[in-house]
């Protein structure tokens, strides 16, 4: 029920009792035309016998109201089918509406109208006239029936004004004196009228008591109206009395969520516990740890405690969230066959033995004993050559769940360890994360680019990964987040690095460090065959197309468009090429069968890198070194010449401390040893010494070029030329002893693609050599030497 004035959208309506009930009936004395004007109400529908104040904004209802005034004060009321048309046509009103006498018109101070309206008898609408300026139509007057006189009838009549009285009775806003009137009202079909104005109900159900010609229909229908009005008002008065206190602002949002709560009870119950229940029935079938069992007790029942509003309860929620997702105790079978697991590691990988023969290790030891804590494997070498894709082959050959977490860059030691949940935005460590993501306590994570972690004030992350990467630790692994041991034992850790020197000495010492070489030419062409050329083809719609590269022109592209260890570049340029072929076959709807090394030129155009420089040194005091590179070996020379001056050493071509102390302790032991090799000591005293390497714009450090420079620094002073074809490596002493370097392997392959076919190394490095496939370097020659003495009577011409 709604006794008191209430703002709407664009109509304001005061339900008031006309002194005399029957001017409703329309027998007031004054004629109703059959042609009316039209006002279209908003928010409500007017009853006969019913006043109500409206506030008038609309331009054409202006004009309706004052055209109405000024002659019979006249004018029909219907309702729009839809409220929110702000501009209604003729077919946007109702049918059947009342009309209405204006009993009064007042001009408001923002140009808008009031009018008091009352009531008089309902109509149903003809034909229209006309819609502008306003709408006016034919109507019918719709007699009012006589009210039955059964008892049936006026016990439906008695039962509404009891009905109606307890609402107002159960509703403290409105007033105690609309009961009163209630009972007065004789009429029953003006009592009708005046309950179904002031019923709390939509505006269609308001229109359908006034459609009803029927009395009896239109009293049942109310009936059923005050009824549902009535269960809701208890319900109202039941949290109202539940909840009621002395109340401030802190009381007041209580009392609105108690209240809130009791409506949902009524509706079957609150989310958050329906929540709470599911998360129980989750947990019964969990395989928790003790201590994880008996922290996710505790959290429910802290949540149950808690109001939703509150700012931990989402914290809390969050915590138990996790606590469940996470796979306790759960692990994925392996799959103990090694037959099937190097069939797979074969089949994605080519060459690796040494690798695959870990991995295969690994497998057996895991069969026979069943249960093993995981090593932490870290593959070392150069970009491009394989190592993530190599975690991603075990994982498959073990059928366990993969992971990649990269930690490149990472600075902040809560990405590993996880932040304390207290802080606004807390989360896990990337690695529980990485577990919950994988649903498995045992995948195969990735840890790729260790070796780039950094450190700063936020913490140093390779410390925090000294727990995780610790086999005889990490069963116990504690994140600040979970605030739980995590068992990470079961988990195979596999860590790519490119650079070993920066990785922190103690986290080197818990990993397992398996060294990738570079790939020889011949392992690339068979890779680019096996893996690289299907890959694009596929990548470039070429699939079902009919094109082979001989192993000529992936041996041309190798040689003269790349640089590298691994294959990535190579795998680039085989993209150019694909484009291009994708491009000849859209335009052309063919491709040659057969790519060409002229074809080569004419897609990647001229050779990026020649070899030929490198066969031959025409001039004394020029020596060819081999150098370890990011992206493998390389070839570079050396350059020693003396003139006349003081006594001194320039180094020039970008040169790092290291190599700086090479080139000093080759000219202290050769002017220490001058007799020995037949030179005048006093050269030394009046002549300056410098030493250059070519290509001063890229940095270059290591101790393996001493032996080059002191070949180049001998070879200047005495005049005898270097040996063409030959290269060598290693480290020197002031007593001449050679001393070993590492990298050979990509340092000899890096002389094989240069076209060098003599190499000096230390005898300790022969071992390396050994590793290296016989059919990769067949064709060069090694010299292992001890003493600088042996580099120079093998390198030097007569």
């Amino acid at each position: 029920m709604n006794f008191l004035l209430k703002p709407e959208d664009d109509m304001d309506f005061l339900p008031i009792i006309p002194i005399n009930e029957n001017e409703g009936d329309g027998n007031d004395g004054q004629p109703i035309p059959d042609e009316l004007t039209l006002l279209p109400l908003r928010n409500t529908v007017l009853f006969p016998g019913v006043v109500l104040p409206i506030t008038v904004g609309r331009d054409k209802s202006i004009k309706a109201v004052s055209e109405a005034y000024k002659t019979n004060k006249l004018i029909g009321v219907l309702a729009q089918k839809d409220s929110s048309v702000e501009d209604p046509e003729f077919k946007d009103l109702v049918s059947i509406g009342t009309v209405a006498r204006i009993v009064k018109q007042i001009k408001m101070p923002d140009g808008g109208t009031t009018i008091i309206i009352q009531g008089k008898s309902r109509f149903s609408v003809g034909a229209l006239i006309s819609e502008e300026p306003y709408f006016r139509a034919t109507i019918q007057v719709l007699e009012e029936e006589p009210a039955p006189t059964d008892p049936d009838f006026e016990a439906y009549i008695s039962n509404i004004k009891d009905v109606a009285a307890e609402i107002i009775h159960l509703s403290p806003n409105i007033p105690a004196e609309a009961s009163i009137i209630l009972r007065n009202i004789e009429n029953p079909s003006f009592l009708l009228h005046f309950v179904s104005s002031n019923l709390n109900t939509d505006l269609q159900e308001k229109q359908r008591l006034l459609e009803l010609n029927n009395l009896r229909e239109r009293a049942e229908l109310l009936m059923q109206f005050l009824q549902k009005e009535l269960q809701f008002a208890e319900l109202k008065n039941k949290v109202t009395t539940k909840t009621k206190t002395e109340i401030d602002k802190q009381q007041r949002e209580y009392f609105l969520q108690q209240q809130l709560k009791s409506i949902k009870e009524e509706l079957g119950g609150d989310a958050n516990d329906l929540e709470l229940k599911e998360m129980r029935k989750k947990a019964d079938v969990k395989k928790w740890t003790d201590a994880a069992r008996d922290m996710f007790k505790k959290g429910v029942e802290k949540l149950e405690r808690m109001h939703p509003s509150t700012p931990d309860y989402s914290v809390v929620y969050n915590h138990l969230d996790l606590l469940l997702d996470l796979p306790w105790q759960e692990y994925s079978e392996d799959v103990y066959d090694l037959k099937r697991a190097k069939e797979i590691l074969d089949q994605d990988h080519y060459g690796m033995d040494k690798i695959k023969d870990r991995i295969l290790e690994y497998l057996a030891v895991l069969q026979l004993k069943g249960d093993m804590k995981s090593p932490i494997l870290c593959f070392y070498g150069p970009p491009g050559i394989g190592k993530t894709s190599l975690g991603r082959s075990i994982a498959h050959a073990l059928d366990r769940k993969y992971v990649r977490l990269s930690l490149g860059g990472i600075h902040d030691e809560s990405e590993i360890r996880g932040h304390r949940k207290t802080y606004i935005g807390a989360m896990p460590g990337r690695i529980v994360q990485s577990i919950r993501k994988s649903k498995t306590s045992n995948p195969v994570i990735i840890l790729d680019e260790i070796d780039k972690v950094g450190s700063d004030h936020r913490g140093d992350p390779s410390s925090a990964l000294l727990e995780v990467l610790d086999p005889e630790q990490n069963n116990t692994f504690y994140d600040n987040y979970l605030e739980l041991e995590y068992d990470l034992s079961k988990v195979l850790f596999i860590a790519t690095a490119n650079n070993m020197q920066n990785i922190q000495p103690a986290l080197r010492d818990r990993l397992e460090i398996i060294e990738l070489s570079g790939y020889a030419v011949e392992e690339k062409i068979e890779i680019a065959q096996r893996h690289l050329i299907p890959k694009q083809k596929e990548a470039h719609g070429l699939k079902s197309t009919r094109l082979n590269i001989t192993n000529k022109v992936l041996e041309k592209i190798i040689q003269d468009y790349t640089r590298e260890s691994g294959v990535r570049e190579l795998d680039r340029q085989l993209a150019a090429i694909m484009r291009n072929v994708a491009k000849d076959l859209a335009l052309n709807g063919k491709v040659k069968p057969t790519l060409t090394p002229a074809d080569v030129e004419r897609i990647l155009g001229r050779a990026r890198y020649s070899n030929e420089m490198y066969k031959a040194a025409s001039i004394p005091g020029v020596a060819v070194g081999l150098a370890y590179t990011y992206v493998g070996g390389d070839i570079l020379f050396i350059e020693a010449t003396m003139s006349e001056g003081k006594s001194e050493l320039r180094l020039t071509g970008n040169l790092g401390n290291v190599m700086k102390e090479s080139a000093a302790t080759a000219l202290s032991y050769l002017s220490a040893n001058a007799k020995k090799y037949g030179i005048d000591p006093k050269k030394f005293e009046t002549q300056t010494v410098h030493i250059h390497v070519p290509e001063g714009a890229v940095p270059k450090d290591g101790p393996s070029a001493g032996v080059t420079m002191l070949t180049a620094l001998a070879s200047a002073v005495t005049g005898r030329k270097v040996r063409p074809y030959l290269g060598m490596t290693g480290e020197i002493t002031l007593r001449g002893q050679v001393l070993p370097v590492g990298g050979i392997k990509e340092k000899v392959l890096a002389a094989k693609r240069a076209g060098l076919k003599e190499l000096i190394l230390c005898w300790q490095n022969e071992r390396d050599v050994q590793d290296i496939n016989p059919e990769y370097i067949k064709g060069m020659k090694f010299h292992y030497v001890r003493h600088m003495s042996q580099v120079l009577e093998q390198a030097l011409m007569p």
